[in-house]
C-alpha cells in the first residue's frame, strides 16, 4: 500500500507542478491583458499555431541532437533521447526557478549517462555562447534591412521603460527571481569561506572548474565541426520560422513581410533574456515593435500586435510546459529502471 502510495505521488507532483506554473502564469496577467489573450485565441488560426509548434518541437530535437557533438570530444557517447529529455526539463525547471534551467540539465545528464555535471555543464555553457553569437548575427541582418527604422525601435524601448508597453503584478516571479539571486549570493559566500578554510573543497572546486572549461572549448575539438555548425544554423532558422509563421494567424499580420518578423523575433528574444520566461515583457515587446509595422508608430501599441505576441508566447511556453512534464515523467522511470 505505502509503495502504491508513492508512486501515485511521484506521479502526480509533476502534473500538479505543470498546473501551478500555468496559475502562476494566468494570475499574473491584468485584466486587460487577459481580455486581450481570449481575443487572440478567439481569432487566430490554429493551423499556424500548430505548425509553429511542430517547428519549435524539431529546434528542440536539433539542439538535444547538438550536444552529442560537444560530448564526443570528452570521451562521452551519449544517448540522444537521454539527452533531449534533460534538455526539456531543463526548460520547464528554468520556467519556475529562473537560471537553473542549465544546471539542472547537465544534473539529469549526469543521472542518465554517469558523464561528470562539470563537463556537461562546460557543453551547455558553449551552446549558450554560440546562442548570443547567432542572436548578434540575425539583429545584425535585420537592422541591416531596415536601418531607417532604428529610431523608432529605441523610442518604442522607452515606451516600454515608461511603462506603457504592458501590465500585470509579476510579484511572484520577481519573488522567485530574488530568492534565487540570494540563495545565489549566500552560496557565494559560503563557498568562498570553505573554499579558504577546507582544502578538500578546494581540490574539489578546481577540478569543477577544469571540468567546465574542457566542456567549453570541447566545440574547438570536435571532430564534426561542420555538422555542429550547420544544426547551429538550422536550429536557429527554426526559431525564426516558428515566430514567423504565427503571423498568419492573424489577418492584421498577414500581409507583414521579413523585416517585421526578424525585427519581433529579436524583440521577443530580448523580453525572453530580460525576465525569465517572458511573463508579460515578451508580448509588451513583440506589441510594440510590430505595432510600428501596423500602424507606423511608436505611441501605442496595437491589439492585434500584443495579441500576436500573447499567441506566440502561450503556445511556446504550454509547449515547454507539457513537454517538459513528459520529459520528467519518462526520465525518472529510466533512471528507477537503470538502478534496478
Amino acid at each position: 500500500m505505502k509503495t502504491q502510495f508513492l508512486k501515485t505521488i511521484k506521479l502526480l507532483l509533476p502534473i500538479l507542478f505543470g498546473i501551478g506554473l500555468i496559475g502562476l502564469f494566468y494570475d499574473a496577467l491584468c485584466e486587460e491583458d487577459k481580455q486581450e489573450l481570449f481575443k487572440a485565441f478567439k481569432e487566430a488560426n490554429y493551423f499556424w499555431v500548430f505548425l509553429s509548434l511542430i517547428i519549435g518541437w524539431l529546434s528542440h530535437v536539433v539542439r538535444a541532437y547538438r550536444q552529442t557533438f560537444l560530448l564526443e570530444p570528452l570521451g562521452y557517447k551519449a544517448r540522444f533521447w537521454n539527452l533531449y529529455h534533460a534538455l526539456m526539463i531543463g526548460y520547464l525547471i528554468n520556467l519556475a526557478f529562473p537560471r537553473a534551467g542549465e544546471a539542472s540539465r547537465a544534473g539529469v545528464v549526469n543521472k542518465t549517462e554517469k558523464i561528470p555535471f562539470d563537463k556537461a555543464f562546460g557543453t551547455i555553457l558553449a551552446e549558450r555562447a554560440v546562442d548570443l553569437l547567432m542572436l548578434g548575427v540575425i539583429t545584425v541582418i535585420m537592422l541591416s534591412l531596415q536601418f531607417d527604422k532604428l529610431d523608432l525601435f529605441l523610442e518604442a524601448k522607452d515606451n516600454f521603460q515608461q511603462g506603457k508597453g504592458a501590465c500585470g503584478n509579476t510579484f511572484v516571479f520577481n519573488l522567485l527571481g530574488g530568492i534565487v539571486k540570494w540563495i545565489i549570493i549566500i552560496g557565494f559566500i559560503g563557498g568562498a569561506i570553505l573554499f579558504v578554510v577546507k582544502e578538500k573543497i578546494r581540490y574539489r572546486l578546481t577540478q569543477l572548474i577544469k571540468g567546465v572549461f574542457s566542456g567549453v572549448f570541447s566545440i574547438l575539438k570536435s571532430k564534426n565541426k561542420g555538422a555542429f555548425i550547420f544544426q547551429t544554423f538550422l536550429i536557429w532558422l527554426f526559431y525564426v520560422s516558428m515566430f514567423s509563421v504565427c503571423f498568419f494567424a492573424l489577418d492584421s499580420t498577414a500581409h507583414l513581410g521579413i523585416d517585421a518578423m526578424l525585427a519581433g523575433f529579436v524583440a521577443g528574444t530580448v523580453g525572453m533574456i530580460v525576465v525569465q520566461g517572458g511573463i508579460g515583457v515578451y508580448p509588451a515587446f513583440v506589441g510594440l515593435i510590430i505595432s510600428i509595422y501596423l500602424s507606423n508608430s511608436n505611441t501605442t501599441i496595437n491589439p492585434q500586435a500584443l495579441a500576436l505576441g500573447w499567441i506566440i508566447w502561450t503556445s511556446q511556453t504550454l509547449m515547454m510546459i507539457v513537454l517538459g512534464l513528459v520529459s520528467l515523467l519518462i526520465n525518472g522511470k529510466n533512471i528507477k529502471l537503470q538502478n534496478e
